[in-house]
């Protein structure tokens, strides 16, 4: 007899439903558990490999502990908004709406037929007004709490999606999503302020149970390193400010390297001789990703300033000074002191120019290669310093500049505010208005949600502007301060946003005064274990946990870490790689 498992597992799977067998309760004696997966992106290809393995490993955890009296919260729903929806949609003139619908449809059905015991009646759908009014509502707090600003910055430009992208969304120097290549563009973008979390994010990894190369990641993705900040005088006048994790070391800087959209040389162009060379170079570097940028094996290149020249502070000599896209504005001042003698790329920038080379830490060859084994060891050549340990100079220097007003210690982080605005339609629409008069403006939460327009077209524009633009009578509005012209944001959010706070909605998915019931966060947080792919480590975790973070504060939620156990799995590649 052949077993027809179609229909009989359609009929059981339509039972449990109908008498709520997996369904969680907010409102019971039981014990709690939430087990949480990466919530899909519902693409036109339907559900791949990957999707059940994942979903799979985690309703054995739930269904076990459901049969150990457990109330098991297992939800699911649809992080919908992005960009492939939108090329598709672009590409067969067709809605996003409709093609977010149509793929929802495929993936649920594929879902309800592995027999996943899913909780359906908290589906979520990050594209839905309802969902995404409390997208809104967050940001409206960031922005109230200064942790949501607009500022003029060199972005990272996708040249086939026309739009900006994250630093963690560039891959290798091109666009993670199309594969096309990324340069840099100065633009207006909205930012969230991400670095004012940077210490509590590394602190607070001893709070949670995450493998601990997962721990690693955040860790060197946040990049917190100690050091000082030293003023260097330069020959215009102005003070040129570096931060550097080898204070020890000034005696051997012999010259100072700027980033190509460092201020300065805008301020000193009438004094450089070879401003054209100069521009060029800009101009060169502008092309470029941050990843091309400082890829250590790339070949060196720069320009020396002909006019201006700075003074090494504990030697008192003149040295050159040097612009070369090695050197990022985005990370410490935008300028560093180059000791060729204990950094490779600094000797190999040195050895192509011609420059000084001093040892100032005892040990190897220096004229042969860059002596970097120099963590511990005996400074030589050094002034104050000589015959004194690392960490012995590396205070004496520090203190001793201190006391002169030209240095200082300082912490820093390679971690930088989250680019938060995307030149696209298909994202949730950013609650701020623009007046002449007051500025950036939030709009009233009795008016969230703001939803999407309907458009014409959902291509992007030339000019780097979203399609929302081109909506006159949506854009054009009144300000809700004080009541005269202003203007919409027409960025949108990036998919991120949705992706951030959607394990809370679970917790009270139909609830329309609140994000989620205080007491119903108060029974379900934290995420008991969340289970997802290693390749989110340093995206929608680090950014979840953020967000997180900043509701603790507010009192939004009850604990200051959304996961207690996470668990990442790898990537299934298919035969081409």
């Amino acid at each position: 007899m052949k077993y027809e498992h179609k229909p009989i597992e359609e009929r059981w799977q339509k039972k449990w439903e109908e008498a709520g067998v997996f369904h969680a309760s907010n409102h019971t004696d039981k014990p709690k558990y939430y087990a949480l997966i990466e919530f899909p992106y519902p693409s036109g290809q339907g559900l791949h490999v990957g999707h059940p393995r994942s979903y799979t490993a985690l309703d054995i955890i739930a269904r076990k502990r459901r049969m150990q009296g457990y109330n098991v919260l297992y939800p699911i729903g649809w992080d919908a908004f992005g960009l492939p929806t939108e090329n598709f949609a672009i590409k067969n003139h067709v809605h996003p709406a409709v093609v977010t619908k149509k793929n929802v449809a495929r993936f649920k059905q594929q879902l309800k037929s592995l027999g996943i015991s899913f909780d359906w009646t908290r589906e979520i759908n990050t594209t839905d007004p309802e969902y995404y009014k409390w997208t809104q509502w967050i940001f409206l707090q960031l922005f109230k709490h200064g942790l949501a600003y607009k500022k003029e910055m060199a972005v990272n430009w996708c040249t086939s999606c026309k739009c900006v992208l994250a630093n963690e969304e560039v891959v290798n120097g091109v666009c993670e999503r199309c594969g096309s290549e990324v340069i840099r563009k100065v633009k207006s973008q909205w930012m969230l302020k991400i670095t004012a979390y940077a210490q509590r994010l590394i602190d607070d990894l001893d709070l949670v149970d995450y493998p601990e190369r997962v721990k690693a990641q955040q860790k060197n993705w946040i990049g917190r390193s100690t050091g000082a900040e030293i003023d260097f005088k330069t020959s215009e006048g102005d003070i040129l400010t570096v931060y550097t994790t080898r204070p020890d070391t000034l005696y051997g800087a012999t010259y100072m390297v700027m980033s190509p959209e460092h201020p300065f040389l805008e301020k000193w162009a009438k004094s450089l001789k070879n401003r054209d060379e100069v521009q060029a170079y800009q101009q060169e570097a502008a092309r470029k990703s941050d990843f091309e940028r400082t890829e250590i094996a790339k070949d060196k290149t720069g320009v020396r300033l002909d006019g201006v020249t700075a003074i090494n502070p504990a030697t008192n000599r003149e040295i050159p000074i040097f612009i070369s896209d090695y050197v990022l504005i985005s990370y410490g001042t935008g300028a560093i002191m180059a000791v060729p003698a204990h950094d490779t790329r600094d000797w190999e920038f040195a050895k192509k120019f011609g420059l000084p080379i001093i040892e100032v830490v005892k040990g190897g060859d220096v004229e042969k290669e860059a002596f970097t084994d120099c963590a511990s060891g005996i400074l030589v050549n050094s002034g104050i310093l000589n015959g004194l340990t690392v960490d012995e100079a590396k205070e004496k220097i520090t203190q001793a500049l201190s006391e002169k007003g030209i240095a200082r210690p300082k912490v820093n982080y390679k971690l930088r505010d989250w680019v938060f605005s995307r030149q696209r339609y298909w994202g949730e629409p950013i609650p701020i208005v623009h007046c002449d008069k007051c500025g950036y403006v939030p709009l009233p939460e009795s008016e969230l949600p703001l939803t999407l327009p309907q458009v014409k077209s959902y291509e992007p524009t030339d000019t780097g502007e979203s399609p929302l633009a081109h909506m006159a009578g949506w854009v054009n509005t009144t300000c809700p301060r004080c009541g005269g012209p202003a203007k919409r944001e027409t960025d949108t959010m990036p998919q991120w946003a949705g992706s951030s706070w959607y394990f809370l909605r679970y917790m009270d998915p139909h609830n329309d005064k609140a994000l989620a019931s205080r007491e119903a966060m108060d029974y379900w947080s934290p995420v008991d274990w969340y289970n997802g792919g290693m390749e989110h480590t340093t995206l929608h975790l680090l950014y979840s946990r953020f967000w997180h973070k900043f509701l603790y504060d507010i009192g939004v939620v009850p604990t200051p870490e959304p996961y207690a156990k996470r668990t990442s799995h790898g990537m299934i590649l298919g035969e081409n790689g």
